[in-house]
């Protein structure tokens, strides 16, 4: 056993020696260390030999080692070749992108440094004094970069400060109206000596609501699906309502002639809804009955509302038309086409003979009926479906669109709009109050207030359950004008798809003086 052990070990030995001398009188050019890695190949093949291990000796055992621990030896990469070109040249890039960046941090550091060394007071500057600033904004204000730092820390800026600023007007809730067992599409308010509260809903119903008291005096269930829009007729107790089931009802609030007490069973049922007669019996009054069907359209209908005077009365249609009506004869005057897509509204102006339809084919149209022969104006301002427009008691028009946008135009001059105001969500049906304030309803259930000049004033408190937890869908503000008739403490009306309808008091800063 010694005998067989001392041969290769002096033969492992002796291999080792002349490599050595070798490596040490060999050019430089070569790669360092690499006759240092075949020595030690060589060698402990040679020991395997020696003790017998003759499975791993040979090339393929050797091919193998070598690819396993990563030989430095040259052996032909696995890589295609136009793989190993594209791998290069996008190194090439990175090295050059990496030496652009460390070039132009070079570049900015000089420049810091020299404005360090100008204003040697300002280096360092108090807590107190960058309070709300971005310091890497402070420390890279240099010529090029100014454009970008000063919008920068004008924005902080603004912030800071329309933090200490008063609003212009204050806002609380004042109570809701609740029985609706669906969305709410619509709200309005009657005028006269006895103002109500009318509601539109998916519900397939309408409802007539005291203000004060928050309490259903009436349900309108003549329609045969969704109730889309409702509104007062301004002079009588009758009420307008548009539905799904593609017609306009003309109605009575009064119910004198039209109206039937609920048997029983429905006053138990609208005893969850809210429902009480004017007189507090527990009564209910339902109204089935319309006075006028107002049917013609091909498609539902989503708005309907009064012309001035309220003889005539004007609809809007999915089926891309809208529709001038005599009421008294239930006959179809004019239809109002030229809408390239479905109609999202129909307003008239409180005073003159005009109507505004809105389309999601992005524009709103002014149709003008002051004459015998009417005019139609178009405008396209809006770059998504335009939900609503309405008029203002001065000589404006305020339209509201998907496109997150709210805009003032002139009547006078519409080529453009006056005002552009920016909101965070899509626009729904918007109301303007006699004293030019904009409440506009979001899809994100906000309601924000602005003034006609695109000033934002306000937005609707959200506090636990006062608020809207869906959508909401319309807004209306009560007949400021008349305000020896109005008793109610809110004076601005709410709904949304969450069922309910909200009574909201917004003030101004003289009523807050004056409290």
């Amino acid at each position: 056993m010694t005998s067989s052990t001392t041969s290769p070990t002096k033969h492992l030995i002796a291999s080792t020696t002349s490599p050595t001398k070798h490596l040490s009188t060999q050019s430089t050019s070569r790669p360092a260390g690499s006759d240092f890695y075949r020595l030690a190949e060589s060698s402990s093949n040679k020991a395997l030999n020696a003790f017998g291990l003759s499975s791993v000796s040979g090339g393929g055992g050797r091919e193998g080692r070598k690819h396993r621990r990563g030989s430095r030896d040259s052996r032909e990469s696995l890589l295609p070749h136009s793989t190993k070109t594209h791998l290069t040249s996008l190194f090439r890039e990175i090295e050059t992108e990496f030496e652009k960046l460390y070039v132009e941090n070079v570049r900015l550091k000089e420049q810091v440094c020299v404005l360090e060394k100008a204003c040697p007071d300002h280096t360092k500057m108090e807590a107190d004094d960058t309070d709300g600033f971005d310091m890497n904004v402070i420390k890279s204000f240099t010529k090029k970069n100014f454009p970008k730092t000063r919008h920068k820390l004008k924005a902080q800026t603004s912030k800071i400060v329309s933090s200490f600023k008063t609003s212009a007007i204050s806002c609380s809730y004042v109570t809701e109206y609740r029985g609706h067992r669906d969305g709410i599409w619509d709200v309005s308010v009657s005028s006269g000596s006895s103002p109500v509260l009318g509601t539109a809903s998916a519900d397939r119903t309408a409802r007539v609501w005291s203000v004060e008291r928050a309490k259903c005096l009436m349900r309108y269930t003549g329609h045969q699906g969704s109730v889309n829009s409702v509104q007062f007729h301004p002079g009588q107790e009758l009420v307008i309502t548009g539905s799904g089931d593609g017609t306009a009802h003309v109605w009575s609030r009064g119910g004198a002639g039209q109206a039937r007490l609920q048997s029983s069973e429905e006053e138990a049922d609208s005893s969850d809804d809210g429902l009480e007669m004017p007189g507090g019996n527990g009564e209910s009054m339902a109204q089935t009955q319309a006075m006028v069907v107002l049917s013609g359209h091909q498609g539902v209908v989503v708005s309907a509302d009064w012309l001035a005077g309220g003889d005539q009365a004007v609809t809007a249609s999915w089926d891309r038309t809208a529709a001038l009506w005599d009421v008294s004869t239930q006959t179809m005057l004019q239809s109002l086409a030229g809408h390239d897509m479905e109609l999202t509204g129909a307003a008239c102006h409180p005073a003159n003979r005009l109507i505004v339809t809105s389309s999601k084919d992005t524009t709103f149209r002014l149709w003008d009926f002051r004459e015998t022969i009417h005019s139609v104006s178009v405008f396209q301002g809006h770059t998504d479906s335009v939900t609503c427009a309405a008029f203002s008691r001065s000589e404006h028009i305020v339209s509201g669109s998907d496109d997150r946008t709210v805009k003032v135009w002139d009547l006078r001059n519409m080529r453009a709009p006056l005002t552009n105001i920016q909101t965070d969500s899509q626009v729904n049906k918007l109301s303007i109050s006699s004293g030019g304030m904009v409440a506009v309803p979001q899809d994100n259930r906000h309601v924000c207030i602005y003034d006609i000049s695109g000033n934002k004033l306000a937005r609707l408190p959200r506090e636990s359950s006062k608020c809207h937890m869906r959508m909401v869908s319309s807004v209306v503000w009560a007949m400021e004008g008349d305000r020896d008739n109005w008793k109610g403490k809110a004076n601005l009306f709410s709904v949304g798809f969450d069922r309910v309808a909200m009574g909201w008091r917004v003030k101004s800063k003289e009523e807050q003086r004056a409290m």
